[in-house]
């Protein structure tokens, strides 16, 4: 799968951008600040319904305008498919599929398979459970439909639950019966997501361990766990053991949403004891072996979006990395940088069809 063109107006600092992309690498130099990370959530934006940067989409909205608009076509499957947004201040987004506008977004996720790779995945390590819990949960959506609405039904029973019991401790009243008619429907959601959430982690285990390897050397040995009650309890008997705790601090203190993934080097908290490089390298294999993952699932390779992701890696990592993406495994690239340098030591080892565009305050040209 791949995007052939893509047309972008008024998307952040692009005003009116058009680029015919190569079938596998693109390459985006630039400084810092020039759009380059800009065209990557465009393209991301397409897949996902939403930039990768911001929830909001009217910060998306180019400063001077009161809307955006974008539109790719891309090879899938052996069809041509066209997919375009457009959102307006004051009005409702709008995707359209072949023209077609879509009832629910949530019917387009998975349909364009992509992976990213960026500085921000820092935030993986460094940040709180709930940014580990997005990770598990957008990769399984991407290829499991009833996951999301499971995900979508459960935190609603969960609002629902948490506004019952501020109710309650307000109003200095309790009603079991209302919080269990709640309690029901997270058991019911909550159990389905725990099996997914444990299914991927044990099939991403051995594929991201593969890669760091590789990275590495077989230098450091990682891990990963999925920290979880429900291991070792059902949902069911949590929530009944909790509700005394639950009416005090007035939050459902057990479920899926207190999950998280725990990252190891050595047999110790990456976080603590990781360098910036041992963490990137972390973090680009934990990303390449999502990619294993959603290939396999959808068939499709997945889009792959490469975002500045040399800095704080010495030359020997920088090159191994290199060599995996150059394999057949791979498909479609795209790949940022403020230094020439990297591309074209990448583009000499990769050997395969490739575009250089210059991206310049918001404009783009192409060089080769």
């Amino acid at each position: 799968m791949q995007i052939e063109n893509i047309s972008i107006v008024n998307f952040k600092n692009l005003k009116e951008v058009q680029i015919e992309f190569s079938p596998k690498l693109n390459c985006l130099i630039g400084k810092n600040g020039a759009g380059k990370t800009n065209i990557l959530d465009a393209v991301y934006y397409l897949s996902f319904c939403k930039s990768f940067s911001t929830p909001v989409d009217l910060l998306n909205i180019n400063h001077e305008e009161i809307f955006f608009m974008l539109n790719g076509n891309y090879k899938r499957l052996g069809s041509t498919e066209t997919i375009s947004c457009g959102f307006k201040k004051g009005a409702s987004k709008q995707f359209k599929r072949n023209s077609k506008v879509y009832k629910k977004l949530v019917d387009h996720i998975g349909l364009l398979p992509l992976v990213m790779i960026t500085p921000s995945d820092f935030n993986l390590i460094l940040g709180g459970s709930e940014e580990r819990r997005k990770f598990m949960d957008g990769v399984i959506s991407q290829y499991n439909q009833h996951y999301l609405n499971d995900l979508l039904k459960y935190n609603r029973a969960l609002q629902q639950r948490n506004n019952l019991l501020r109710q309650f401790a307000a109003s200095r009243y309790f009603d079991a019966d209302l919080i269990e008619l709640w309690d029901a429907q997270l058991v019911e959601y909550g159990s389905r997501i725990h099996a997914h959430r444990r299914e991927f982690v044990e099939k991403l285990i051995p594929l991201f361990q593969q890669y760091y390897s590789f990275i590495s050397q077989d230098n450091e040995k990682v891990s990963l766990v999925h920290e979880s009650a429900l291991y070792s309890n059902n949902l069911e008997t949590l929530l009944k053991e909790s509700v005394a705790r639950d009416r005090a601090i007035q939050f459902t203190a057990q479920g899926i949403h207190k999950d998280d993934l725990v990252f190891y080097l050595g047999g110790y908290p990456i976080r603590k004891i990781g360098s910036q490089g041992q963490m990137k390298t972390y973090l680009i294999s934990l990303k390449l072996a999502q990619f294993d993952f959603v290939k396999e699932i959808s068939g499709l390779k997945p889009i792959l979006l490469l975002d500045d992701i040399f800095d704080k890696l010495d030359e020997f990592r920088v090159e191994q990395i290199v060599k995996v993406v150059a394999g057949e495994q791979f498909g479609q690239i795209f790949i940022t940088d403020t230094n020439r340098g990297h591309l074209d030591s990448i583009i000499r080892k990769m050997e395969t069809h490739f575009r250089i565009f210059n991206v310049e305050s918001g404009k783009i040209e192409l060089l080769q």
